[in-house]
């Protein structure tokens, strides 16, 4: 009887023990309710207004922009535009998918620099099945893509490349390799409703590209041109540059106001030590940012468990939350972006289309009875300044030249694009559909500003009078001769 008295006792000391063990754990937990309130995860969105204004964007580009980018075939100029055109693309040819996705954050650094850690914090996935596998060793191979979905689910990399109203079916091209190497999570969350994560495989910089099995550096710039935000994480131990960061900090060249490096882990050093630290990734990466202004550093330590004893905790927490302010202003803005993206989107497509309506007309003034049209094209694509193809459209157009494509893409672009193959822009014109310049020109100067005015002014987007009733008028045609 007394041996039963004992064992019972046992047991409920260990599970006293047990509890509170717990509650110790529980009470070392951080507070995350400025997470919510800094998001307003518990506000409502007014959709309505945000899928008319979507729906309005999709209209201006599928009407007015891209009849131009498929008649002058601009996704093949960018496929030969590397730097030609630095920052934010919509792909070579903007999608559904692309105009309607959330604004995306990625995510970049070495190894078990706390990423994955990042993103369950912001998401509240802590000791839940659903977290991102964590550790001190490299734990992330996957590109891993959390979305948001009606239920809880993991998408493989071939569906979601095969899904057209995805945006992510041009990673296609980055072979099978790489689609088993990446992986979607949806589920769902409020924060997720306005924003997708990527969560990327942490640098190494003992491997080599190839023994990837894909084309790292390529899927990467794919990520970095799609993204709204681009965090660069360090922890204190891992500041070292090597030959595999060194050229993700070029493929980040042009991208420097979406950049934002962070300093995690930093509860893990004392004062003085964080200020040398501090300095010291400045030094490492000041030859790799060559820019006036240097991105926005926020030191703190982003995980669910409370800064450790005797560290600058009040810094931490206001660091935090102005990483968190900065990116909820990414959400917030993400139709005037993704409205302001479009609109250089379609100042870029209007410019390819005036410089090859150029090449035309130059050709044909050059082509007689006797003439090799190979010989005669090729001397004009070899030397386009002698004919002054760059310099008439800087001339007759109010194009800027610093917007200006690369001569050396068009070299390679109609390599591949015999110049019979397009018509001159006045030749662009239908009597129902109007002519290709000039829808472009009124989507850029008319249609996508008015529709920014009203999303900043908080009128329903809608559509004019003209667009209602089609106004009966006949399209002039500016390039054609009277």
């Amino acid at each position: 009887m007394k041996g039963s008295v004992s064992f019972c006792c046992f047991l409920s000391l260990l599970l006293l023990q047990a509890t509170a063990e717990e509650e110790d754990i529980i009470s070392v937990l951080r507070d995350r309710s400025h997470i919510d309130e800094t998001f307003r995860l518990a506000a409502e969105e007014k959709a309505a207004d945000y899928a008319a204004a979507i729906q309005r964007l999709r209209k201006i580009y599928h009407t007015s922009i891209k009849p131009m980018e498929q008649a002058y075939k601009y996704n093949e100029l960018r496929q030969h535009e590397i730097s030609a055109y630095p920052g934010r693309t919509l792909g070579d040819s903007a999608t559904d998918g692309e105009i309607t996705s959330k604004p995306m954050v990625l995510f970049l650094g070495p190894w078990s620099v706390g990423k994955s850690s990042m993103i369950n914090y912001l998401l509240g996935l802590n000791d839940s099945p659903y977290q991102l596998y964590t550790g001190a060793e490299p734990t992330t191979s996957e590109f891993t893509v959390i979305m948001h979905g009606e239920k809880i689910r993991s998408v493989e990399g071939i569906v979601m490349a095969a899904d057209s109203s995805r945006s992510f079916s041009p990673l296609e091209k980055f072979g099978q390799n790489f689609l088993e190497k990446l992986i979607g999570i949806e589920m769902p969350h409020k924060l997720l409703e306005r924003v997708t994560f990527v969560d990327t495989p942490g640098i190494i910089e003992n491997r080599k590209q190839q023994e990837r099995g894909y084309p790292f550096n390529d899927v990467c710039q794919w990520f970095i041109d799609r993204a709204d935000l681009i965090f660069v994480v360090f922890d204190p131990t891992k500041l070292d540059v090597g030959l595999e960061l060194e050229m993700l900090f070029r493929q980040l060249k042009g991208r420097e106001s979406q950049i934002r490096i962070i300093l995690n882990k930093a509860d893990n050093l004392a004062t003085q030590d964080l200020m040398r630290v501090y300095g010291a990734l400045f030094w490492s990466l000041a030859p790799l940012i060559n820019v006036t202004e240097p991105p926005r550093v926020y030191v703190s330590s982003f995980w669910p468990y409370d800064y450790a004893p005797d560290t600058s905790r009040e810094l931490f927490k206001r660091e935090e939350i102005s990483l968190l302010e900065d990116l909820n202003q990414v959400i917030e803005n993400r139709m005037e972006n993704k409205i302001a993206f479009i609109r250089q989107h379609g100042i870029r497509v209007r410019i390819h289309g005036l410089l090859v309506d150029r090449y035309v007309q130059t050709f044909k003034e050059k082509m007689s009875f006797f003439s090799d049209p190979e010989l005669v094209f090729k001397e004009i694509v070899d030397d386009p300044d002698k004919f002054y193809i760059f310099k008439s459209i800087l001339a007759k157009t109010n194009v800027s030249k610093f917007d200006l494509p690369n001569r050396d893409a068009y070299r390679d672009f109609f390599g591949i694009n015999p110049i019979t193959n397009f018509k001159p822009l006045s030749g662009q014109c239908s009597y129902m559909g109007g002519c290709l310049l000039e829808k472009i020109e009124k989507a850029i100067t008319n249609e996508l500003p008015a529709l920014l005015s009203s999303i900043n002014s908080g009128k329903q987007p809608g559509l004019s009078s003209c667009e209602a009733t089609g106004c009966g008028e006949k399209p002039k045609n500016r390039y054609r001769k009277n």
